[in-house]
Formats: C-alpha cells, structure tokens, sequence
C-alpha cells in the first residue's frame, strides 16, 4: 500500500477502538486534514512512518526531545535502568538526583515534588496555593494550556484552540467560577482585576511565553509587572514551564527573562521522552504537602525510576554541553530565511520565536495575545502544512501549536527544509 493508504487503514481501525482513532486530540490531523501519519521509529531529527517514508521533524513530540529522537547516551541510560526494574512504588535514590538537579538549575525551587505529567504538576500546584494563601480564585491568561483538568479548561490554548472548543463538556460551571481568564500581555487588565478580587485571589498562573496557541511571547515589562503585582496582593505567582523549562535556557524562562515565581511547574523535558512532570518553589509553600502538611497529592507511578532515569540524562547532558546559544541561533536565522522567502512569494507571514520555539502565522498582525492568534489564514496554514508533508517535513499539524528544534537538527536539515517551504509558499501563491 501507498503511504495514504497505509494511513488510512491504520486510522481506520484506531477509531474502532480508541475515540477518535488518537489518545490526544491533535494528532489526529483533524485541524488540517487528511489522516494521521503513524510513527514506528524516530532517529535524530527524523521520524519514519509505518509507510516507510523520512520525514525531518520539527514537533520533537511537542517540545519533549531537545536531544532528538533516541539519544544514544538517554537510550544506554534506560537499557541500564530497566534491567533493574520498571517501577516499585517506593522511594529511589535516582528520585533524590533529578530533584537536586533541578533545584540547583532553578534558583526559585527550593524542593520540587515530582508527577507523571504536567497536568498533575499544575493540579498540585493551584492546590497548594490556595491552602497556602486560604484563598480560592486563580487567574490564568487567554490561550494558555495548563493541563485538562475541569477549572482550567476555559478559553485554554492546545488542542481547545486546534480545534475551536471554547470550553469543555463535563465541567460543571461550579468548578469554573473561581477561575477569571485575562488577555495575555495586558498588565492593565491584571492590575484591575487583581484590584477588585484581592481578598479573594489565590494565585496568577502563567506560562511565560505562550506556546499552546502558537508561541507569543512576553511582552517587555509584563512577567515583571506580574510579579511586582503578585507582590503586593499576598498572591502565589505560579509560572508554568512544562515548555520553557529547560528549553529556553537552563534556568528555563524564568532565567531567561529573570523574574522568580512562587511555584514552578515543569514536564517534557525533564522525563526525556518518558511521561513525567514535577511542580516546585519555595520551601515554606512546599512544605504544606503531605506527608509534611494537609495538602495531599500522590502517584503510584510519580518518579517512576524509568523516566526519572531518562531526566537525569537528559539534564547532564544539557547542564554539560550548554546548546542553548548554538540552538537559539539557528533557530533565529531559520526563521529569518523563512521570512524572507515570505516575502519573496508576497505570502503575508509572521513567525515568533525565542530559543529554539517557533510558530507560523499566516497574517500581517502582530501576534501577541490570543485574539491576534486566531487572525491567522488557517486555510493557508493546512496547505502549507501538507505541502512539506509531502516533501518530509514534518511541523506541528495545527496553526496554534509550537515548532521545535534539537540538537540533533543538522544545518543540512535546516537547508532542506528551507528548499521545501520556499517550494511549498511560492505554490500558496500560485
């Protein structure tokens, strides 16, 4: 069988077992299109599908593989791990090395509890500050994701974005009420809100930049202003950096843009391709967790020591090579080329980046909120998107998710792929 075919008989059968043929809501080509490709090995930059075709991969399984796919040194640590066990249910020394990796990374953690993803991580942490502030009302920001649990479902970036779900079914509107949404970069709209419902405000949960409705990034003054605010209210500021974190910088966003959260929440990169997540902060604040205080959070399998194993790797390998300087680079005049070519097609294009994160946005607006996101050409995106598809490139398949590179992209990779989109807008064009 041809390579749609084969995609197509696989998704076929998917959807007789699993809703929707996928496990999460995006893969499943529903926002651009077509049929899922299915993946059956990863190497480096690149995936191969079950069709057999190389594709030069730009989603690195959302942000996760920094280090690419199958990192000789993350693998040997897993083979070395599994031997040993998948899992036991009680403490590891190995959980000890990945939290005091991360703490001595991130100069606002001083312990960090560790989850089995970044939903959880964020659950933990709302739950902590409010018992911390006994307070009951949080703001998140317009766009943003923080995981699928009920109160933090609405107006949410993601796969809610992909595909125009503006709420979920099944919340209760009771478990909403206490959380109020904002427009992101508006300091204003924080300063007044936070004004009328101090009394009653727990926590301000933000990611630092915005990568869950394509990336949007900060804008100069605002995690500062966010901070200053959380300040003077008693209110617990919450960064959430399962993307930024370790990805941006070493020191995540926080580093990068130097501002302290209260409490930091964490995930991709850290399990180094396995699912993990972990949320942490000021002692004083993590201390209230159980067994330590009232506040109870478990997971059987929370820092299982397969995927704590894979973190560690992952971790010294970034704390020792330092590739952030060398990725942002690239990834900067990456995105310049593509521009140009842009402009070259008279293609109406904006690209955000920072460090090694991108998006495309088919429009000539200023992206730097969620509304000025959704005034993109999406039908010019799911053109685009199959056009270096075709050629075996694969980017994020929706208009409102990241764009990353690794390590492992070659500047051969980047060359390739600027040959393909050049290809691809000159045909948007036409």
């Amino acid at each position: 069988m041809v390579g749609i075919e084969i995609a197509k008989s696989l998704f076929d059968e998917a959807r007789k077992f699993i809703p929707g043929g996928v496990n999460s809501p995006v893969r499943s080509f529903r926002a651009v299109g077509g049929y899922p490709v299915f993946i059956k090995q990863g190497k480096g930059s690149k995936i191969y599908g079950e069709c057999d075709k190389e594709f030069i991969d730009y989603c690195m399984s959302w942000g996760v593989l920094i280090l690419g796919h199958a990192n000789p040194k993350v693998t040997a640590a897993l083979l070395e791990t599994i031997k040993q066990g998948t899992s036991f249910g009680t403490a590891t020394r190995l959980e000890i090395e990945l939290a005091k990796l991360i703490v001595e990374a991130f100069p606002s953690i001083e312990q960090i509890r560790l989850t089995n993803s970044g939903t959880e991580a964020v659950m933990g942490a709302i739950r902590l500050a409010r018992a911390y502030t006994k307070k009951d009302k949080i703001i998140k920001f317009e766009g943003a994701y923080h995981g699928h649990a009920d109160y933090l479902l609405v107006k949410a970036g993601s796969g809610q974005a992909t595909l125009g779900i503006p709420a979920s079914a099944g919340v209760p509107k009771d478990f909403i009420k206490h959380t109020l949404v904002l427009p992101y970069n508006d300091i204003e709209k924080v300063k007044e809100t936070v004004k009328k419902y101090q009394k009653d405000l727990a926590a301000v949960i933000v990611e630092p930049v915005l990568a869950n409705c394509g990336v949007v990034l900060p804008e100069e003054g605002f995690l500062q202003s966010l901070r200053k605010i959380a300040d003077k209210y008693n209110i617990v500021l919450i960064f959430d950096e399962v993307i930024t974190g370790f990805r941006l910088s070493y020191t995540g966003a926080q580093g990068y843009f130097k501002v302290k959260p209260d409490l930091t929440c964490l995930g991709k990169i850290i399990g180094g391709g396995l699912p993990v997540g972990a949320f942490g902060g000021k002692k004083e604040i993590m201390q209230l967790l159980a067994p330590e205080g009232p506040v109870y959070q478990a997971g059987t399998l929370s820092g299982n020591p397969i995927a704590v194993s894979a973190g560690i790797a992952t971790l010294n390998i970034l704390k020792k090579d330092n590739p952030y300087p060398v990725l942002e680079k690239r990834t900067k005049k990456f995105c310049g080329k593509i521009e140009e070519k842009a402009s070259d097609s008279k293609i109406k294009l904006k690209i955000n980046h920072i460090g090694s994160i991108f998006s495309l946005f088919f429009s000539d607006k200023k992206v730097m909120d969620f509304s000025s996101a959704k005034t993109q050409d999406v039908r010019l995106f799911k053109k685009f998107f199959h056009s270096l598809l075709k050629s075996g490139v694969y980017f994020s398949p929706s208009a409102f998710e990241a764009n990353f590179l690794s390590t492992a992209h070659s500047v051969q990779d980047l060359d390739r792929t600027l040959e393909f989109i050049g290809t691809a807008l000159k045909d948007l064009r036409r």
